[in-house]
């Protein structure tokens, strides 16, 4: 047990969200920004043509809310090790 919170952040729907996790077996919290103001204040919006869409960025932020580690090239397949091994480095 790493003693982590996992959120994810999108700017789409929280039903289109509830669609997504369970399509993708995911067993985190998705959250909506509907306004992109989270997207927008961690740098986190990328356009797909004319559609803004959060990117696939990570952030481990600790328990007084700073920035601890950025993930800005994720590489789905590898992104989980890469993540743990960094939160184990950073809790020791």
């Amino acid at each position: 047990m790493r003693n982590a919170v996992i959120l994810g952040v999108s700017v789409q729907s929280s039903d289109s969200h509830k669609a997504f996790c369970a399509k993708e077996g995911l067993s985190f919290k998705l959250l909506a920004d509907t306004n992109h103001e989270v997207s927008s204040a961690y740098d986190s919006t990328t356009n797909l043509f004319v559609t803004k869409l959060s990117a696939r960025h990570t952030f481990l932020i600790s328990p007084e809310g700073i920035v601890a580690k950025e993930f800005l090239n994720v590489n789905p397949s590898t992104h989980c090790e890469g993540v743990l091994a960094a939160l184990t480095q950073l809790q020791k």
